[in-house]
């Protein structure tokens, strides 16, 4: 399922790199966010989506409605399959973080880049020692900052295994997003996606009885919309957006600097001191990313040649 194109990564610039970044300070933002939020994690995830919906609609049915209808039946599937993947990895994940610890979940939940790496595997592409060892100390990382805070109660069991899900259900959203952007633009994939994630979300709240917006404040829905456009429209946006050149690798490792760099965020904005270790955390997630790049480079040099 997966082309080379796909799977090759290392062709990204200094713009793709560039945008990475601003992708993952936006992601960033998004647990401090959450946690000022008042409203259920669910309904928060829906309306990220929703409003992200609400702001693509008239450039992709105005603009990018040819590209929409050029799609191919395809490219559409695959595009709704990682729509509901993304919605699955937020419906997996929230609910984790109330019924295990917070570091825990966080570290499971960031297990994407080592899922990736193994889909890469299983689909033939033979990921370079480099990337192997790369994702294993920009994991590594996230353990220094967050720990695994294992219990054996059932529940705890039960929210790390939701974790490590919402990280599985991450790679195959991140893999998807990959192939569909080799020959469809962002914000049709997008589009396709966000709508599709939105949808299942929305599903899932009716289940569950969470209150969509009955009591929220003119705060709340003013915290949405920051998050919509922060974590969602330039935090996942861009992410789809550089994958197709940087490949799904680089922008799976390189989403593990969100944890360091929420709680960065959070000192600064909610007041809360990171721990020490939040800046050891950084530096071996920096480098086991560029370990990554350097060997996707180099795989992709050789492909070439």
């Amino acid at each position: 399922m997966f082309g080379a194109g796909a799977a090759a990564g290392g062709r990204g610039t200094g713009p793709d790199l560039f945008l990475l970044a601003v992708a993952v300070s936006g992601i960033s933002l998004s647990a401090p966010l959450i946690a000022a939020t008042a409203a259920p994690a669910l309904a928060i995830a829906f309306w990220r989506n929703a409003m992200a919906v609400g702001v693509l609609a008239p450039l992709a049915l105005t603009r990018h409605r040819t590209g929409l209808r050029a799609m191919g039946r395809r490219n559409v599937l695959l595009a709704v399959a990682a729509g509901a993947l993304l919605a699955l990895h937020f419906a997996l994940w929230l609910p984790s973080l109330h019924m295990t610890s917070v570091a825990s979940s966080t570290a499971l939940v960031t297990t994407t880049p080592i899922w990736t790496t193994l889909l890469l595997r299983l689909r033939g592409r033979n990921s370079p020692p480099l990337v192997w060892a790369g994702t294993a100390v920009a994991f590594a990382g996230v353990v220094i900052l967050t720990g695994v805070d294992l219990t054996l109660s059932p529940r705890a069991l039960a929210g790390d295994a939701l974790a490590l899900g919402g990280g599985m259900a991450a790679a195959g959203y991140v893999l998807l997003g990959a192939e569909v952007r080799r020959t469809v633009s962002t914000t049709a994939y997008t589009f396709v996606c966000y709508t599709t994630t939105a949808v299942l979300l929305l599903a899932a709240c009716l289940v569950s009885g969470a209150d969509l917006g009955g009591g929220y404040s003119g705060e709340t829905w003013l915290k949405l919309a920051v998050l919509t456009v922060a974590a969602q429209l330039l935090g996942h946006s861009l992410i789809n957006r550089v994958v197709r050149g940087l490949g799904p690798s680089v922008t799976s490792t390189a989403i593990l600097l969100e944890t360091p760099g929420a709680a960065l965020i959070a000192a600064l904005w909610l007041g809360q001191n990171p721990p020490a270790a939040v800046y050891g955390a950084l530096v071996v997630i920096l480098a086991g990313l560029a370990l990554v790049v350097r060997g996707n480079a180099g795989s992709a040099r050789r492909a070439r040649a």
